[in-house]
């Protein structure tokens, strides 16, 4: 079995894996970094967004050994010890999620987008976020979550 190794949250990782493995399979169950949810297992909803090299990438439709040598940010990886990411802070301070299953994915996607896109309107924030199925909130609230984390960003 190939042996991968990476750098998830900062800290250097390594582990065997079968070839087919999944990102997202390596870092829940080998890592048991469990932020990171399947939702669909067909890269259709985003739960199981994390960041690789800085970009937000679907790890149920990447394969483990594709990340070997990667920087890679989980949900939990954003946090500063206690002290919430602003993202994390504004989907908290905006009731930008309810039942919370969708809402890792949304959060890493979202700073993704301010990180490229600082000035998202709410129309680029919402085609932005198009690969993040969210089945309860209707959005708007995530949507303000987003534009407020904008402006602390």
């Amino acid at each position: 079995m190939p042996t991968v190794t990476m750098t998830v949250n900062g800290k250097k990782v390594s582990g065997e894996v079968e070839a087919r493995t999944l990102l997202v399979q390596f870092l829940r169950e080998n890592l048991h970094l469990t932020g990171t949810h399947v939702g669909c297992d067909t890269s259709q909803c985003g739960a199981c967004v994390v960041h690789v090299n800085g970009d937000s990438a679907k790890s149920c439709t990447m394969l483990a050994v594709q990340a070997d040598g990667a920087d890679v940010v989980t949900i939990e990886g954003l946090a500063n010890g206690d002290e919430l990411h602003p993202m994390q802070a504004a989907f908290k301070e905006h009731h930008g999620l309810q039942c919370g299953f969708c809402t890792p994915g949304m959060v890493m996607s979202a700073v993704d987008l301010v990180k490229k896109n600082p000035k998202a309107t709410e129309h680029e924030i919402r085609e932005w976020l198009e690969g993040n199925i969210c089945r309860c909130t209707g959005y708007h609230n995530i949507v303000k979550a987003i534009q407020h984390a904008q402006q602390t960003m």
